[in-house]
Formats: structure tokens, C-alpha cells, sequence
């Protein structure tokens, strides 16, 4: 493995004498194509929610539909990620985004019965985990090691940036546009990436000889006993999964605004602080003359300083200062952005994509369940807060324990972990 990271550093110092990232053509591509789709998500999460609620003047449905947009990658990350590892991953990302065109095209047709609209947006969803398993483990193949981490604080930069747009004017340009024709908007932006990404990404073969394809089974299986062997692998994993902890703010922002007093327009603003925090996070972290080690060696300081803020939710902050509080959250939590980096840097090239699925629906699962146990905490307690706050402490602990564990693989292996040249 490290003849292997060696030979990225090379490649990707022999691509460009500049430090400009977006000097790199494939990788100016990739974020284009990234960053229009982002926007066209949130476009789209928008206008299902309106659409729903329009024919059905149900909450509920209005809801389960909103969870559609998310929970289907829970199984495709598992099942469909390893796709990015059998065939090539350029060919994978087109095909993705092909298909959720045709998927989000025909939702997006006028009249589309309910059942059938949320049947094709389960299929749609299920795209996204090969997608983004593909697109994660070309990166480092685009950048090399050396630019790898700068460049995925770029797509964490851009990603949380698309979401604070779209909390801020999703809605406005949904109603504008009408709730189908946002659909069709968003069809288009799939087309645009996989025309980007056709013309703009060399055409690489796949990471697993042809002869070497394992079967979707021990593929799976092979991935999960790569992560649970390697305690570097382990313990980033952990540090990654305790965003689970960190999103149950957002899954009751509503009943705390409430609580605390707040309008409804209190309820975006709380929604937008923490990705504006790791914004800000991520670009100080990428801004300060620290090194790689450096930051590896804050992971574990920065997991207990993302969810340490949220202790003082038991003091009933008002909405000022939980705005403040998340914001911090937010900042410490740019740490996920060195830990996701180094999880793929220490990942063999060719089971990369089905060790980034199975990390990523391991934190989808996470979020998930810390949303659905904290609803059910608050309708006991019947304080958010209080639920927040008792996350926030669980959280540190857990986040103590991941920091400990990833202090002590770090240690005794630093020599193994790549390094700048």
C-alpha cells in the first residue's frame, strides 16, 4: 500500500507545478458537475416536499417523502458501492447519472401518481451511493495524495455552501418555477454532469482486474473485514460515524424553536448555522500553516469540541445563542474532512468504492437513528433541549473514546500514514 500512495503522490505532482487545484482540468470537471447537482438536489428536495404537501395536506406524507431523499443510500451504499471497483469509475458516474435523469424526468411529469412518484424516487436514490463511492475514490487518483485532502475540503466547501443556498432560496425558486418544473430542472442537471464528466474525466479502467472480481457478497464482506482489521481504519470510522450525535439538532430544530420562542424563519436560520460552521471550519483548517500530521493529531480534539456545545443546550439557550452554539459544532466538526481523507488515503485503490459505501451508510444509519431515538426522547422528556443536551454529552464520551483509539493507531503506525512530500 505505501508503493501505491507513493505512486499517487508522484502522479499528482507531476499533473501541475501549481497549487490551484482548478488548474487540474479533471478535477475543475468534477466540481462543476458536483456543484451544479448539490444545488439541483436541494432544488428538488424543495419542491417534492411542496408537491406532496399540495396534493395531500399531510405532514406526514409530506415527511416520509423528505426521508426518501436520504434513507434509500442506506442500502445501496452497502450493496451497489462496490460497483465503483468493478467497472470503471468514470463509466459508473455517467451511468448514475443517466439513469437518475430518466428517474427524475419522469417524476417530474405532471400528474404523477403518489405511489409511483415515491416508487421512482427510491429507484433514483439508490444511485447516488455508487455515484459518490465512484467519484470519492477517483479523486485521489485526479489529485494524488499530496492535493487529496485540499480537494475534498473543496467538495465539503461546496457541498455545505449548496445546502445553505438552498435553505435560503430552494423555496422561493421552487415556488417561482412550480413544483414540476423544478423537477425538470434537476433532470437537467444530471444530464450536464454526465456530459462533463463524458468529455472532461479520462477514461481509467476499472481498480479490480477482470480475473479478480469478486462476488457482491464476499465483496461486501471483504471490505468490512478490511475496515475491522486495521484499527487506523477502525478508529477513523468512529470519529466519522459521530456525526450522528452532532445532526440531532437539525432533526429538532422545529420543536426547539418553539420551545425557545422563536418564529419560523428561526427555524432556517438554526438548520443553516452548522453547515456555515463547518465552512468555516474547513477553511481555516485548509487556510492554517499546519501539516497533515498536524491535523490528524487534532481529529481527536476537534470530535470532543464538535459535540461538546451542545452540553449547554441543558442551560435553555434562546435561539441567539444555539444559532452560536451550532455554529461551533459546525467548525470543529471540519474534521471530518481530514478523517473521511485519510480513511481513503489508507484504503487499497481497488476496494476503495465499497469501503467509502459501507463508511457512508454506516453514517447515514447513524444520523438516522439519532434523529428517531431523540424524537422519541423529546416526546418523553418533552424538552428538545434536554435531548440535545444528553446527546451532546454521549456524544463527547463516544468522541473521547474514538480519539483515544486513533491516538494510539496513529502512534504505532504513523510511519504507514501518508505524508506530504
Amino acid at each position: 500500500m505505501n508503493e501505491r500512495i507513493g505512486d499517487e503522490m508522484n502522479q499528482g505532482s507531476e499533473k501541475t507545478g501549481s497549487d490551484n487545484l482548478f488548474h487540474l482540468g479533471e478535477f475543475r470537471t468534477l466540481w462543476t458537475a458536483y456543484a451544479q447537482s448539490v444545488l439541483g438536489d436541494q432544488l428538488a428536495r424543495v419542491a417534492l416536499s411542496l408537491l406532496v404537501f399540495e396534493r395531500t395536506d399531510s405532514p406526514g406524507w409530506t415527511a416520509a417523502t423528505y426521508a426518501l431523499t436520504t434513507l434509500p443510500a442506506l442500502l445501496s451504499g452497502v450493496l451497489l458501492s462496490g460497483l465503483a471497483d468493478r467497472f470503471p469509475r468514470r463509466t459508473v458516474m455517467i451511468s448514475c447519472d443517466l439513469v437518475r435523469m430518466v428517474l427524475v424526468g419522469l417524476m417530474a411529469l405532471p400528474g404523477m401518481p403518489l405511489p409511483l412518484l415515491a416508487g421512482l424516487l427510491v429507484l433514483a436514490q439508490l444511485a447516488e451511493a455508487p455515484f459518490g463511492a465512484a467519484q470519492g475514490a477517483l479523486l485521489p487518483t485526479v489529485l494524488g495524495a499530496q492535493r487529496y485532502e485540499r480537494g475534498q475540503r473543496v467538495m465539503q466547501i461546496t457541498h455545505q455552501t449548496g445546502q445553505l443556498v438552498g435553505f435560503a432560496g430552494g423555496g422561493l425558486l421552487a415556488a417561482w418555477l412550480g413544483s414540476n418544473l423544478s423537477l425538470g430542472v434537476n433532470a437537467l442537471t444530471f444530464l450536464f454532469s454526465a456530459a462533463l464528466i463524458r468529455f472532461g474525466v479520462k477514461a481509467r479502467p476499472s481498480a479490480t482486474a477482470d480475473a479478480r472480481k469478486p462476488r457482491l457478497g464476499a465483496q461486501v464482506g471483504g471490505a468490512a473485514a478490511l475496515i475491522w482489521s486495521d484499527r487506523r481504519l477502525r478508529s477513523l470510522l468512529a470519529l466519522g460515524w459521530l456525526a450522528g450525535f452532532v445532526v440531532l439538532p437539525e432533526g429538532l430544530a422545529a420543536p426547539f424553536a418553539d420551545e425557545a420562542g422563536g418564529g419560523a424563519y428561526s427555524v432556517g436560520l438554526l438548520l443553516a448555522s452548522h453547515p456555515a460552521g463547518m465552512v468555516l471550519g474547513a477553511a481555516v483548517l485548509g487556510r492554517a500553516k499546519v501539516g497533515d500530521e498536524a491535523r490528524r493529531r487534532l481529529l481527536g480534539p476537534l470530535a470532543i469540541g464538535a459535540n461538546l456545545p451542545l452540553l449547554a443546550y441543558w442551560l435553555d439557550p434562546g435561539v441567539g445563542v444555539a444559532m452560536f452554539l451550532l455554529l461551533v459544532a459546525g467548525v470543529c466538526s471540519a474534521y471530518q474532512i481530514t478523517a473521511g481523507a485519510t480513511f481513503v488515503l489508507l484504503t487499497p485503490v481497488d476496494r476503495r468504492g465499497q469501503a467509502l459505501g459501507l463508511a457512508r451508510s454506516g453514517v447515514t444509519a447513524m444520523q438516522g437513528a439519532g434523529v428517531a431515538l431523540g424524537g422519541v426522547a423529546t416526546e418523553l422528556s418533552g424538552s428538545s433541549a434536554n435531548t440535545i443536551g444528553a446527546s451532546g454529552l454521549l456524544g463527547v464520551l463516544c468522541a473521547i473514546f474514538a480519539a483515544v483509539a486513533w491516538g494510539r493507531a496513529r502512534g504505532a503506525d504513523a510511519q504507514l500514514i501518508p505524508r506530504r512530500a
